[in-house]
């Protein structure tokens, strides 16, 4: 598969937790905490469970910095 984000991390699920519609997907990048929001249909399709390797694309329109 081929796809036109770049800014793509791989990292460690470390904790999935659904609500009704959405589902929080926390993921430890080199010690840092990455958190997506996702579709519980999503998080199902994917099989996502602690321990999983993902990769994690952001694709972002718009990026913040703050010193």
């Amino acid at each position: 598969m081929k796809i036109s984000g770049r800014n793509k991390l791989q990292a460690t699920v470390k904790e999935v937790i659904k609500g009704t519609v959405m589902a929080k997907v926390v993921m430890d990048y080199k010690g840092d905490e990455l958190v997506a929001a996702i579709s519980v249909d999503s998080v199902d399709d994917l099989d996502l469970k602690p321990g999983d390797t993902v990769t994690a694309l952001i694709k972002a329109t718009e990026m913040m910095v703050i010193k």
